[in-house]
């Protein structure tokens, strides 16, 4: 069964995600380190995790499968999700693939490594209407391409 995991902390599209998770009557799985407000919802679920650096990324890690779709801006969460087998989206809608996550992880260490230099001051681009659209398209597919996945899995299982 396919889970929607939501990297909930920063995440600017929370009710998008929650409108296409209803859509496709999956689990919709908040993960953050404190309580918010969060979208009615039956699919809608949250889990605290305790505070401290990475503990919802940890938490999503070792949870997220094959069939399950994740929603984070975090590379190396990204990275993590991919190398399990689930399908990662950013919230621009720009999805993280498994061919691609070496450039993307030693951009995202050049980037920081500069920012802690004093070489670059500004921080990421700010979040546009666009990128909400971009990421409402990009989900409808990887849903039905997750979903399919979780399937598959489920039958090579039930076979063996």
């Amino acid at each position: 069964m396919t889970i929607l995991y939501i990297d909930a902390d920063a995440c600017p599209v929370k009710q998008e995600a929650v409108r296409v998770g209803e859509r496709h009557k999956v689990t919709i799985m908040f993960v953050s380190n404190s309580w918010m407000r969060l979208p009615d919802s039956p699919y809608v679920e949250r889990k605290i995790v305790s505070e401290g650096l990475d503990e919802a990324d940890n938490w999503i890690a070792e949870h997220a499968t094959t069939g399950d779709v994740v929603v984070t801006a975090d590379v190396p969460l990204a990275s993590r999700c991919v190398d399990a087998g689930a399908l990662v989206i950013g919230p621009t809608g720009k999805p993280f693939r498994e061919d691609a996550m070496g450039i993307r992880l030693a951009m995202r260490d050049l980037t920081t490594q500069l920012r802690e230099a004093g070489e670059i001051r500004q921080g990421a681009p700010a979040f546009t209407k666009e990128d909400r659209s971009r990421f409402l398209n990009q989900m409808e597919p990887i849903m039905r391409q997750a979903k399919r996945a979780a399937e598959a899995a489920a039958q090579a299982k039930s076979s063996t």
